[in-house]
């Protein structure tokens, strides 16, 4: 045996000694999804800027995320304007302004793509990310980075890339990169509900004097 093999597999009995992994094992796609399974459900608000050919400022938007293993995904904008997306199994529902749209996804395999992604990366369905994209984990638990590849010709007619990060079990930012130069950045802020609006106090009510008397 020569003498790197015999340090390798000094270092290796030594990482097993103190129960780590040795160093130079890489942290894959099932430890990601076995990290992520964990969370069963999730709320979050986002912020996201949609960068347009052509505008010179980025489109702005923000509301809040929402998630229930294994297939719930509803995404509720609050500004610029109040709009939800709720996925639930293969129906996509949309609701803007009082009014509400129903969608098979199967019939959009565009938009079918998009919501795998967030969906299975959300709920640690590898098989399925698998299924629409070529994945790339990179980083260890305590800051990765998911890369995916459209592998279906009509969605990645649209999307050339996706890239999705996080630390632990939390999904922290979602960069898209589309066809044509278009592109999105959204940042996440899990587990935090949007402001509640504190309500009004009751007004003071001046004490009354005796009848017939006008209180000052």
């Amino acid at each position: 045996m020569r003498l790197d093999s015999l340090g390798k597999a000094f270092v290796l009995a030594l990482a097993l000694t103190l129960g780590a992994a040795p160093a130079w094992a890489a942290f894959d796609l099932p430890e990601l999804m076995s990290l992520l399974a964990k969370q069963k459900s999730g709320e979050a608000r986002f912020t996201e800027q949609r960068f347009v050919h052509g505008l010179e400022g980025p489109l702005d938007a923000s509301g809040t995320l929402s998630f229930d293993a294994p297939d719930k995904l509803v995404r509720r904008t609050l500004s610029p304007r109040i709009e939800t997306m709720a996925v639930e199994g293969n129906t996509l529902t949309l609701s803007r302004g009082g009014r509400n749209r129903t969608l098979a996804l199967d019939s959009m395999p565009e938009l079918l793509g998009l919501v795998e992604a967030m969906r299975g990366t959300l709920t640690g369905d590898g098989a399925t990310l698998q299924r629409y994209f070529k994945s790339t984990v990179t980083g260890s638990p305590a800051k990765w980075t998911l890369d995916l590849v459209p592998l279906d010709s009509r969605l990645a007619a649209q999307v050339r890339s996706m890239r999705i990060s996080g630390r632990a079990s939390d999904v922290l930012a979602l960069e898209m990169e589309f066809v044509g130069g278009d592109r999105s950045s959204m940042n996440i802020t899990p587990g935090a509900a949007p402001a509640a609006t504190a309500p009004a106090a009751p007004a003071a009510t001046a004490p009354s004097g005796p009848p017939g008397r006008t209180t000052p």
